[in-house]
C-alpha cells in the first residue's frame, strides 16, 4: 500500500518516453498530415472508407514513429546488417515460384503466410546499411569502399527492377546514393554521370519521333516503361489511353489558377477526370481546389521539414547518425520531387506517393519509421549535448 502511494504519477513515468522529441520537425510533420487529412477527405470521401482509412494509415505511422524514436542509434547500428540481409533474401523469395504473388505483370509481393512486399523494407535498409559501412571505414576511405558500398547498392535494386517496380527502385537507389554522397564521393565521378545523363536525355527528346514507333524495341526497358517516356514526351499521341493520366493532371493542376476553385469544389476531381485521384493523383486534386498558392504553401512545408531533417543531420554525433539522418532526410525530397514531377508532366508516370497526402498504408508506415529515426538521432543528439 505505501508502495502504491509512493509510485510518482503516471505522466513522470511516461515523460522520459517524449524528452528529446524535436519539436520542429514534429510541427512540420503536423503541418502536412493536416494538409494531409483535409485534401483526402476532399478527393476520397465519395471513394468508401478512403478517408478514414488514411486518418487510421496516419496513426499508424505515428504509433511507429514513437517506437522508432525509443530505439537508440547504437541499436539502429546493430540492426543494419540483419535488416540489409533479411530485405535481400525476400526479395531473392519472390522469385521462388509459389512464393512469388504477382499481380497486374509484377511479382512484387511475398506470400510468407501472410503478404508483404519486401521492397519496403530496402527503403530503411538501404541507408542503414551504407551509412554502417561507411561509420565502419570512418578515416580510411579508398574508392575501393565506395565500390563496395555501390554494390550493396545495386543489388537490392536490381532485383527490385527485375520485379518490375521502378518506383520503389527509384527511391531505394536514390536513398543509398544520398549516403555516398555525403560520405565524401567526389564531383569529379558524379558530374560525367550527370553530362552523360543530360546528353541521353537531350537525344531521346530529339529523336522522340523515331523511337517511339511501335515497332521500335528499347534495350533494357519493358514496353510499358518505354510507352510511359514516350506519353511524357507527347501525350497527345494518345489523348485516351497511355496520355489520358498525365493530360488530366495538368488539366487540373491549370484549372486550379492562382488561389484554386475551393475545398470540395474540384470539377475535375469529383467528376472524377482524374486517376488515381486519392494516391499517385492526388497533388493534381490539391491543386485544382487550393491552386499555385496552396501548391507553394505544399512545397514549402517540405521544404521546412528538409531543412529541419538536414539540421539535425549536421548536428549528429557520429558519422553513421549524420549519413543516416541526412539519407533519411533527402528521401522526403525524392519523394515529393518524383511524384510532384509525374502529376505536372515533367517527369515519367511512376508509382511514387506524396508524403503524408496519399493514401498508402505502407508507404505511411515507412514514412513514420524513417520521422522515428529522426527523432531517435535527435534525441541522441541532445544526450551528448547534456
Amino acid at each position: 500500500m505505501t508502495a502504491a502511494f509512493g509510485a510518482p504519477p503516471l505522466w513522470q513515468r511516461v515523460k522520459p518516453a517524449f524528452t528529446g522529441f524535436d519539436v520542429v520537425l514534429g510541427f512540420a510533420v503536423l503541418l502536412l498530415a493536416g494538409a494531409g487529412l483535409v485534401t483526402m477527405y476532399s478527393a476520397g470521401y465519395d471513394t468508401g472508407t478512403r478517408f478514414v482509412d488514411h486518418g487510421r494509415n496516419m496513426l499508424l505511422a505515428l504509433l511507429m514513429l514513437f517506437i522508432a524514436a525509443q530505439v537508440p542509434p547504437q541499436t539502429l547500428l546493430k540492426l543494419a546488417i540483419p535488416l540489409y540481409v533479411a530485405g535481400v533474401v525476400l526479395l531473392l523469395m519472390t522469385l521462388v515460384p509459389g512464393l512469388g504473388v504477382t499481380k497486374k505483370g509484377a511479382t512484387r509481393w511475398l506470400n510468407i503466410g501472410v503478404v508483404i512486399q519486401p521492397s519496403e523494407i530496402l527503403k530503411i535498409a538501404m541507408p542503414l546499411m551504407l551509412a554502417w559501412w561507411f561509420q565502419r571505414r570512418e578515416g580510411q576511405l579508398r574508392a575501393l569502399d565506395f565500390a563496395i558500398a555501390g554494390l550493396l547498392l545495386l543489388l537490392p535494386v536490381a532485383l527490385i527492377v527485375k520485379q518490375p517496380d521502378l518506383g520503389t527502385a527509384i527511391l531505394v537507389l536514390s536513398a543509398g546514393f544520398y549516403v555516398i554522397f555525403f560520405a565524401g564521393l567526389s564531383w569529379r565521378l558524379i558530374v560525367p554521370v550527370l553530362v552523360v545523363g543530360a546528353l541521353a536525355i537531350t537525344a531521346v527528346v530529339l529523336s522522340e519521333d523515331r523511337i517511339c514507333q511501335p515497332d521500335v524495341k528499347w534495350p533494357m526497358l519493358r514496353e510499358y516503361q518505354k510507352n510511359r517516356i514516350c506519353t511524357l514526351l507527347d501525350p497527345t499521341t494518345d489523348p485516351l489511353g497511355k496520355g489520358f493520366h498525365i493530360i488530366q493532371g495538368e488539366i487540373a493542376i491549370g484549372s486550379g489558377g492562382t488561389t484554386g476553385k475551393g475545398f470540395m469544389k474540384g470539377t475535375q476531381t469529383h467528376l472524377e477526370f482524374i486517376p488515381e485521384r486519392t494516391t499517385d493523383f492526388i497533388f493534381a486534386a490539391f491543386s485544382e481546389e487550393f491552386g499555385l498558392v496552396g501548391g507553394v504553401c505544399l512545397m514549402l512545408g517540405f521544404v521546412f521539414l528538409i531543412f529541419r531533417g538536414l539540421l539535425i543531420a549536421a548536428d549528429a554525433p557520429t558519422v553513421f547518425t549524420r549519413l543516416l539522418a541526412g539519407a533519411i532526410t533527402l528521401s522526403f525530397f525524392t519523394y515529393a520531387f518524383v511524384n510532384m514531377g509525374m502529376v505536372s508532366g515533367i517527369l515519367p508516370v511512376v508509382g511514387v506517393p506524396l508524403p503524408f497526402i496519399s493514401y498508402g498504408g505502407t508507404a505511411m508506415v515507412t514514412l513514420g519509421l524513417g520521422l522515428g529515426i529522426l527523432m531517435s538521432i535527435a534525441k541522441s543528439r541532445r544526450l551528448v549535448q547534456t
